[in-house]
């Protein structure tokens, strides 16, 4: 039992430590991102900036955005098995948040995070071989971090990303079948969706699914989309302006960026809180986003371009509901959050 609490306090402190090292890229990429943004008008691409200054600054924040996930997958590692360990978990955090493999499979921060516990342990491993002191010397800098990029990569490649693409396209087969019909329970389903891994394969798949209805002239499934991707990083900026207590200063100040990422409808805002506390912040932004999505569906909310949150108002139909959906969903996020989150001095005694 005391290995298993060890285990998982190392596993908390990686998290931790992945997480403090990942705050600062974003909140740089979402400043950038909300200004940059905050400047363009919605098109059929969704925002389009016409200014040459913006889209720079749009492209230093995408930058931000792009390294968050390999950082956090890094750190979790280095937590973990030290130095070793962060080149191998950058490079697969990477390709966790990217397509890759025949079936382009991406699985977003949780495919991440979980590389960055493999590579830890594997590496955490190779550094109790006995070896010659004349290899020792080049073990950290050559042979582990290339032996554990090679071996945790195929494992995800070929094992745990194959299962991953087989339940994206059975997701994709299973909405498809239900639009028309039932639209109160696509709602829920796709703002759901949308919530559950925050721009990783799961998130994506629902978006796919609504472009392709987008492009066939139905636009309802995209507005309850693009109601949810707003809700989990407006719900925790504020749950933290609301629960002061309950936050750390750290997250306080995050939750000024995540309430301008929400504005303009990036999920990834919420990640931080989530990996934090997963098993409360995780269940209180899905329901929110199921809510939202389910009243917009409702409602008959249609989003006319593939972006979601407030600043794509002027091409929505069925604005009132829009902004209705976003703020119950919200809400609902807020107030189980409320009920389920600790105060930070109660969590600290039930640690102890």
């Amino acid at each position: 039992m005391k290995k298993e609490n060890k285990i998982w306090k190392d596993l908390q402190k990686a998290f931790n430590t992945g997480v403090s090292y990942m705050l600062p890229t974003v909140v740089v990429g979402g400043i950038f991102l909300a200004i940059a943004l905050g400047t363009g008008n919605a098109g059929d691409s969704g925002m389009e900036i016409s200014s040459q200054f913006m889209k720079n600054l749009n492209d230093l924040g995408s930058a931000g955005f792009a390294m968050m996930i390999p950082i956090l997958s890094g750190y979790i590692a280095y937590s973990i098995a030290g130095k070793p360990g962060l080149a191998p978990a950058m490079i697969l955090g990477y390709v966790a948040n990217n397509p890759i493999g025949s079936g382009q499979v991406q699985t977003g921060f949780l495919g991440a995070m979980l590389m960055g516990v493999a590579c830890g342990y594997f590496v955490k491993w190779c550094k109790t071989w006995k070896v010659p002191p004349t290899i020792r010397t080049i073990m950290p800098i050559l042979i582990v971090p290339v032996i554990t990029t090679f071996i945790i990569g195929m494992i995800y490649i070929y094992v745990i990303s194959v299962p991953i693409g087989l339940a994206m396209d059975w997701l994709v087969d299973t909405l498809s079948s239900m639009q028309g019909g039932s639209a109160i329970i696509l709602g829920l389903i796709i703002g759901a969706m949308t919530a559950v891994d925050m721009g990783g394969p799961i998130n994506k798949t629902a978006t796919a699914f609504t472009l392709a209805l987008m492009a066939e002239g139905v636009y309802s499934p995209n507005g309850a989309h693009r109601i949810a991707v707003a809700i989990p990083p407006l719900a925790m900026a504020i749950s933290t302006l609301i629960d002061r207590k309950k936050y750390t200063a750290e997250d306080r100040d995050l939750g000024i960026s995540a309430l301008f990422m929400g504005l303009i409808g990036i999920t990834e805002g919420a990640i931080p809180f989530a990996i934090k506390d997963i098993k409360r912040v995780l269940p209180a932004i899905i329901i929110g986003s199921a809510v939202g999505g389910a009243l917009g569906m409702a409602n008959g909310v249609e989003a006319l371009v593939p972006h979601g949150g407030l600043i794509i108002l002027p091409v929505v139909n069925g604005k009132l509901w829009y902004v209705i959906a976003m703020l119950i969903g919200t809400l609902v996020s807020v107030a189980i959050l409320h009920f389920t989150k600790p105060n930070l001095e109660e969590a600290a005694n039930q640690k102890d």
